[in-house]
C-alpha cells in the first residue's frame, strides 16, 4: 500500500508534528510505502527524509492566496497519479481542504486526522468535512463525538497518539538535582512546571495565578513555564509577564521560552501542571507521567481519558486558580500520596507507546480501503 501524507507544517512546534514523526518512525516497516508532501519548507523535511522516506515540498501558501492554493492542489494530484498512490492522508483539517481536493482529482480515497475538538460553528471545519473522506480519524472521545455532529457524517475512528517512552525513562536521565543544575534552575524548594506553546487556552496564566497561594505555605517554591510564542497569539507572552509582575512573582516564575530537551525540563519538576481548556488529547501529559511525575490536568477533554482522578493524577476545572493551588499543595503536603500517584502514572503511560499508535493508525487507514493490501 502506497500512502501519501500531506503535512501543512515543517517544524516541530507541538504535538501534531510529533505525531507525524512518530508515525513515520514506527511505521517504516509495516507494509506501507510512505510519501510525505510538506506544504512548506522546514527542518522536518530533512528529518523525515533521514528515515528513508520520500519527501516533497509543495508550497501552498494561505487559503486566500487562491492561485497558489489551486496550483498546490493540482501538484499534489499529479504526484499521487505519477507515484501510483493508493490513498492520501491529510494531517489536520486545514490540509484536507487542499489534499482532499487533490484526492478527488486523482480519483483516490482520502482520510484526514482531526487533531482538535472541532466546532460546527467554524466554517472552515465544515468545509473540510464537506470534502469527501473515507474516514476522519480522531484522537479522543471528545473529538470523535464533536466531529460526528458535523454534517455530512463521516466514519470517525479513534486512534490515540503515542509517546516515545524511551525518551522519558527516568533512569536514562540525570537525577532531578543534576538536571536542575544543568538547566540553571533553583536547586532548593519545590518546582512546579508547565509545558506548551504560549496560548491563553493552554492556561499558563492560571498556574501563575495559583502561585501566590502555593508560596504562602512554601515560600521557596518556584514555577517554570516552558514554551515559545505562538504566531496566532503573540501578545500572550507579554500578558503573562504583566501578570507575573502584578502578582509580585518576578523572582518566583521562570519563563524558559521554547526548549527542545523537554524530557530534562520535565525531569527537573516536582509537580507537572497541564492547565489547558478542553485539551483535545495532551501528549505532554503522558510524557510527564512516563517520568513518574505527579500530574494535574483539566477535568474536560482528552486528559479525562488518560487520567483517573486521585489514582494516577489529579483533575481540576479550567481557569480555577484556587482549585489548582489546592491540588498542587496536596502533592507538596502529602509526599507519599504524590509518590504513589507518580508510580501509577508511569504504569498508565505504558498504554500509549508510539508502536501501538502507529499500528492502530495503519490498521485504521487500511480498513478504509480494504481492497488494497
Amino acid at each position: 500500500m502506497k500512502v501519501i501524507v500531506v503535512m501543512p507544517l515543517a517544524e516541530q512546534k507541538g504535538g501534531g508534528e510529533m505525531m507525524l514523526w512518530d508515525l513515520m518512525h514506527q511505521g517504516r516497516n509495516a507494509g506501507v510505502e510512505w510519501l510525505v508532501i510538506f506544504l512548506e519548507d522546514g527542518p522536518m523535511v530533512e528529518q523525515v527524509k533521514s528515515l528513508g522516506i520520500d519527501t516533497r515540498i509543495v508550497k501552498s501558501g494561505r487559503l486566500r492566496q487562491v492561485h497558489r492554493f489551486i496550483a498546490a492542489v493540482f501538484q499534489i494530484a499529479a504526484i499521487a497519479r505519477r507515484e501510483g498512490a493508493d490513498m492520501i492522508v491529510n494531517w489536520m483539517w486545514i490540509t484536507h481542504i487542499s489534499g482532499g481536493l487533490a484526492a478527488m482529482l486523482a480519483g483516490l480515497p482520502a482520510v484526514w486526522y482531526q487533531l482538535e475538538v472541532p466546532s460546527d460553528k467554524t466554517w472552515l471545519v465544515r468545509l473540510a468535512t464537506l470534502i469527501p473522506a473515507r474516514a476522519i480519524v480522531t484522537l479522543s472521545k471528545d473529538g470523535k463525538q464533536a466531529q460526528a455532529q458535523i454534517w455530512p457524517h463521516r466514519p470517525t475512528p479513534l486512534v490515540y497518539p503515542g509517546v516515545a517512552l524511551d525518551r522519558f525513562e527516568p533512569a536514562a536521565l540525570p537525577s532531578v538535582e543534576e538536571t536542575r543544575h544543568k538547566l540553571g534552575l533553583p536547586l532548593h524548594g519545590p518546582l512546579i512546571g508547565i509545558v506548551g506553546r504560549l496560548q491563553r487556552w493552554k492556561g499558563m496564566h492560571v498556574l501563575v495565578q495559583a502561585m501566590p497561594q502555593v508560596l504562602q505555605k512554601y515560600p521557596d517554591a518556584h514555577c517554570v513555564v516552558v514554551g515559545g510564542k505562538h504566531d496566532l497569539e503573540p501578545d500572550y507572552e507579554e500578558f503573562l509577564k504583566a501578570e507575573i509582575a502584578t502578582l509580585g512573582l518576578k523572582e518566583r516564575v521562570i519563563m524558559a521560552g521554547l526548549q527542545r530537551n523537554i524530557p530534562e525540563w520535565v525531569q527537573a519538576m516536582d509537580v507537572f501542571v497541564h492547565a489547558s481548556d478542553k485539551e483535545p488529547f495532551g501528549i505532554v501529559i503522558i510524557e510527564a507521567m512516563a517520568l513518574g511525575k505527579p500530574i494535574i490536568a483539566g477535568n474536560a477533554g482528552g486528559p479525562t481519558e488518560i487520567i483517573t482522578d486521585g489514582v494516577n493524577g489529579l483533575l481540576t476545572p479550567y481557569g480555577d486558580a484556587d482549585k489548582l493551588a489546592i491540588a498542587i499543595l496536596r502533592y507538596l503536603d502529602e509526599q507519599e500520596f504524590a509518590r504513589n500517584i507518580g508510580l501509577a502514572a508511569r504504569q498508565r503511560a505504558c498504554d500509549f507507546s508510539t508502536q501501538r499508535y502507529a499500528e492502530n493508525f495503519i490498521n485504521t487507514i487500511r480498513s478504509a480501503i480494504p481492497s488494497v493490501s
